[in-house]
């Protein structure tokens, strides 16, 4: 079995949550340049502290994450006020995919950093089984029980203990949009797949490829194949596949692959078509979504609240050029998919414990709001610290599902399935974009890799 939080929620309420999101979402034509001007209020700022930190001057700690480019820039700024409080003196390491096997090598060469930032719940567990990772200390619990509902607290927990504290969520399913090219193909925004079908072909049809899939890193096919399959499914048959207690072989699986197969099996709905998107890095599948005036590489983008990180690197503005709408409904109702980057000390000390204190505060969470392209867990952070009308509806319906979601299913397994370029589920997935036709072949490699990883049959 495997990670089995975050799997107490109805289908209720998971619908109760796609209908608020996609009523927030519409109210997102907005421009989103509109927003600043509560930047200087006392409830955000670098300057609002609701959190005593201890002194640690002279104390050297090393934290280390995946995140590059903007988000790693972003994240040093809130490293910057933790050093400006307390003292102490902080370094980014930059990790690389998979985190587990970049720390196993530190820490063979008895270099551990002090933090690390785990992107699934199947690291902190392993991490937790391999002995590296420590308990969350009574600061940062009193922190996380403030500002954190029971959900997400409760997938940072390893048999009943507090490992993570979950600094960074997403919302997982969203597609991003060129309004151009939709008012180009008079395509509207859709509300089930059959209408995703709709505007794609619209979108074709006036000489723009519907979509850019970014299939050159494995992890958002995982992303594109869980949202389908939780609103096919549902999300009882979704837990069930996520602790390997039914197997990838299973009619349900085949039927989301079927289902992803008309937009991934239409080579000229795919940017580049499936030897061109196997090409495409994340970043260029958004930027080439929103460049190009007229004739953008694609109309459409799926991925995360993140994405806005990668329009920012075009011209256009989020909310008038770039519009999103919630994943659509494939089956009853639309899903709910999140992910996350949990904090968790692997060398315990003061320090280590007071940056986790400090990243489960609404005051660190706020500083990195105020950026752009992320978004907390913690409810606690004002909703006015985000920049733009569209990332305050996405944060404003994270916290109002409270614990009504479901958590990555790729990031819920052992992260040899799960979770490592060019093997297991990114593997088999991007060998299923290239041949889309073979879904019992997807589904028999799958399920190999799956029984391997989760210990036959999990």
């Amino acid at each position: 079995m495997h990670s089995k939080s975050s799997t107490f929620h109805s289908h209720r309420a998971v619908t109760t949550l796609a209908a608020l999101l996609a009523g927030a979402l519409a109210l997102t034509a907005c421009s989103g340049s509109d927003d600043k001007k509560d930047n200087g209020e006392k409830s955000g700022g670098p300057t609002g502290s609701t959190v005593t930190l201890p002194k640690l001057n002279g104390v050297r700690l090393e934290v280390a994450a995946v995140w590059t480019g903007a988000e790693q820039a972003n994240f040093k700024k809130v490293l910057a006020e933790f050093e400006k409080r307390t003292g102490a003196q902080v370094t980014f390491v930059p990790a690389q995919d998979p985190i587990i096997n970049f720390l196993g090598s530190k820490i063979a060469g008895g270099q551990p950093p002090d933090v690390a930032l785990l992107p699934q719940p199947g690291a902190i567990k392993q991490a937790v089984q391999k002995g590296w990772a420590k308990p969350v200390g009574p600061e940062g619990q009193k922190e996380l029980a403030k500002n954190y509902s029971q959900g997400w607290q409760d997938i940072g927990k390893v048999g009943g203990k507090q490992y993570g504290v979950y600094y960074k969520a997403a919302n997982k399913s969203l597609i991003w949009y060129n309004a151009k090219a939709f008012e180009n193909a008079g395509a509207k925004e859709p509300k089930t797949w059959q209408d995703l079908l709709t505007a794609s072909q619209a979108v074709y049809d006036s000489g723009v490829t519907p979509f850019s899939v970014a299939g050159a890193d494995g992890w958002p096919l995982t992303d594109w194949f869980e949202n389908v399959y939780l609103s096919q499914a549902g999300p009882e048959k979704y837990d069930q596949l996520a602790q390997h207690k039914i197997k990838w072989t299973d009619p349900s699986v085949k039927q989301a692959l079927t289902t992803l197969a008309q937009i991934w099996g239409k080579k000229d709905y795919v940017a580049g078509g499936q030897d061109g998107a196997l090409q495409t890095e994340f970043p260029q599948s958004v930027t080439q979504t929103f460049t190009g005036g007229d004739q953008p590489k694609s109309a459409m983008v799926y991925e995360g609240d993140f994405v806005q990180v990668n329009i920012g690197e075009t011209q256009a503005k989020v909310g008038t050029d770039a519009k999103v709408f919630p994943f659509p409904a494939v089956g009853s109702a639309a899903p709910v998919v999140s992910g996350g980057d949990a904090a968790v000390v692997l060398k315990d000390s003061k320090a280590a414990q007071a940056l986790m204190t400090f990243l489960a505060s609404p005051d660190a969470a706020t500083i990195q709001a105020k950026l752009g392209g992320y978004l907390s867990p913690n409810k606690n952070v004002p909703v006015s610290a985000y920049p733009n009308a569209v990332q305050q509806k996405i944060a404003k319906a994270l916290i109002a599902s409270g614990d009504d979601f479901r958590f990555d299913m790729s990031d819920q397994a052992p992260q040899a399935f799960g979770g490592t370029p060019g093997k297991g589920e990114w593997k088999d997935l991007q060998d299923f974009l290239k041949n889309p036709k073979d879904i019992a072949g997807a589904q028999a490699k799958l399920e190999k890799d799956a029984a391997a990883a989760y210990g036959n049959g999990g």
